[in-house]
């Protein structure tokens, strides 16, 4: 892959030691220094306190400060290699409807109706969280429930694989969705048996909550981000960041960038308020727009960098419309959809791939994984490129078979452990016994595949030190063992499917993922050593300090 060129100029200052009771680099050694040497941005030595000093006396007459963070830990700083950084601002402003905070759907419209009383008239009510698995019904509300909300304004609650929702009635009749509107391509307005809208949606049907001036999708995917006014956007992405920091995180790979999500990255790093770094991977309706700009590998500054097209092969497993041909076991009429006609799809990866840019194709069905596979070994058998580093978000249930094809084509796929915490039973419930293999991260490692941990936020919270104990554990919210322990993997694969092998699925492993000489001075403060925190207990390991670029930029409150 092509390497990023770095250019923001940094103010001189002095040099900085960092000591901890342990620090792990993460590096290919697997090396515990005592201490590390930041200067300027980067790292410049790992070793002993004092063979910091010496090699600092040689880069500054000015006197180093040591920070020694006694009896916590030091890791890289965590890469969320998956995330939508703009669509978790956004529902930090709404009502949290998950499971922590409503089991059933009267508790839900409660919610909904306390909020509706402090919010000014007119304006949408929008809820988020909840997984009808998970509530005492066993199933979506229906916008007759969401009536009691309100009758006179919007109300949006969206599930919480993000791929879709319910609204009450005033927002089709808003927007002129009836029982005879056709569904669009990618999306469903879902219907009872007498063919009434029930108000539920999903992916791209969503496009209708985005009015006349959102963005409009399509069948390149649904459309996550509700349209706000651009200073709003703005805050909204401000608010997400320090989200992720107070997680350690401090890279995230951004998987839905249209120009809206440009424009407020762009804003943020003209008034350099981009704390964490971003790499963004522009949606796929815009591939002929980036190719025709020459986008033809990566290219940015550390802070703000473009790295990559992201595509749709079908939908979401929490919200059952992943694509099963043969209909879920939960429900024989669900199908899902695939989002592009196969032949068209590899087209499209084709064209991507005969310019060198990385592709990142949202898949969770084996049919739908079959499609993308196949594209990729076309693509790589036109033009053969050994480090492609092509992508699967999600990959949810690959067969054995197409595991070992993934390993053969150098394909990362980039997993959500999180998801199989928060609502693995359920996809049981869907699709019967094999989705216990949901996110088969043991398999992956076993036939040599990279281990790549992301949240997906605001899927889930971008809580690294979680997504790790799901992975190691397979122990979901619920305490189910989610499939047999070798699905599951090490605390050190784990962490480093968090930061090292993240930083590669985003082409970024030369500058960071691990603390090395040269590395960006990206790190991580714990309270714990996860190598020697019980499994069960790695969820609970604060995050004291965030450090990016040699910069404190969280402190978790006393």
């Amino acid at each position: 892959m092509r390497k990023l060129a770095f250019t923001r100029a940094r103010e001189d200052r002095a040099p900085l030691i960092v000591t901890a009771s342990a620090i792990h680099a993460l590096d290919e050694t697997g090396s515990r220094p005592e201490a590390f040497l930041v200067f300027e941005d980067r790292v410049r030595r790992l070793g002993s306190l004092e063979e910091c000093r010496e090699t600092a006396s040689t880069l500054s007459p000015r006197e180093p400060e040591i920070r020694d963070f006694g009896d916590a830990v030091v890791v890289p700083g965590f890469i969320d290699a998956h995330a939508h950084p703009l669509m978790l601002g956004q529902m930090m402003s709404w009502v949290d409807c998950g499971p922590e905070r409503a089991g059933s759907i009267p508790e839900i419209v409660a919610l909904l109706q306390e909020a509706a009383r402090e919010i000014p008239a007119g304006r949408p009510i929008r809820g988020y969280g909840y997984e009808q698995r998970n509530l005492a019904e066993q199933r979506h509300p229906t916008r007759f429930e969401l009536d009691e909300v309100a009758t006179d304004r919007e109300v949006y609650l969206m599930n919480a694989s993000g791929h879709g929702g319910v609204v009450n009635s005033y927002t089709f009749e808003l927007h002129g969705v009836t029982r005879d509107t056709p569904n669009p391509q990618g999306g469903e307005f879902f219907r009872d048996g007498d063919g009434e809208l029930t108000g539920e949606l999903s992916d791209a049907a969503c496009n209708v909550l985005t009015g006349l001036e959102g963005v409009k999708i399509g069948h390149h995917g649904p459309n996550f981000h509700l349209a706000d006014e651009p200073e709003e956007h703005r805050r909204q992405l401000a608010a997400a960041q320090e989200n992720f920091l107070a997680g350690g995180v401090t890279t995230i790979g951004d998987a839905q960038v249209s120009r809206r999500e440009f424009d407020m990255y762009l804003r943020l790093a003209d008034t350099d308020d981009l704390k964490v770094r971003v790499s963004m991977y522009l949606l796929s309706h815009l591939l002929d727009e980036a190719i025709e700009m020459g986008l033809h590998g990566q290219f940015g500054n550390e802070h703000l960098s473009f790295a990559g097209i992201k595509f749709y092969s079908d939908g979401t497993l929490g919200g059952w419309t992943a694509y099963f041909p043969d209909g879920y076991v939960g429900d024989p009429c669900r199908t899902g959809q695939l989002y592009h006609d196969p032949r068209d799809y590899t087209e499209l990866i084709k064209k991507a791939h005969r310019v060198g840019l990385q592709t990142a194709t949202h898949s969770q069905s084996p049919t739908a994984l079959e499609m993308v596979i196949g594209a990729i070994e076309e693509a790589l058998a036109e033009r053969p490129d050994a480090d492609a580093r092509h992508r699967i978000e999600h990959c949810g249930l690959p067969t054995p078979e197409q595991i070992e094809r993934m390993a053969r084509s150098g394909i990362y796929p980039v997993n959500q452990p999180q998801h199989h915490f928060n609502w693995g039973e359920g996809v049981e419930q869907a699709i019967g016994t094999p989705g216990e293999r949901f996110n088969p991260l043991g398999e992956f490692e076993r036939a040599g595949v990279p281990v790549t941990i992301s949240s997906d936020a605001p899927v889930a919270d971008p809580r690294p030190m979680e997504a790790i104990q799901a992975a190691v554990s397979r122990v979901t919210r619920r305490g189910t063992q989610l499939g047999p322990e070798s699905l599951g993997v090490s605390v050190d694969t784990a962490l480093r499917g968090h930061t090292i092998s993240a930083a590669r699925a985003l082409g970024r492993e030369d500058d960071l993922g691990s603390i090395e000489a040269g590395k960006r001075a990206d790190f991580a403060v714990l309270a714990a050593d996860p190598y020697r925190t019980p499994v069960e207990d790695l969820a609970n390991v604060a995050v004291l300090e965030t450090w990016v670029g040699g910069e404190r930029v969280y402190a978790r409150e006393a």
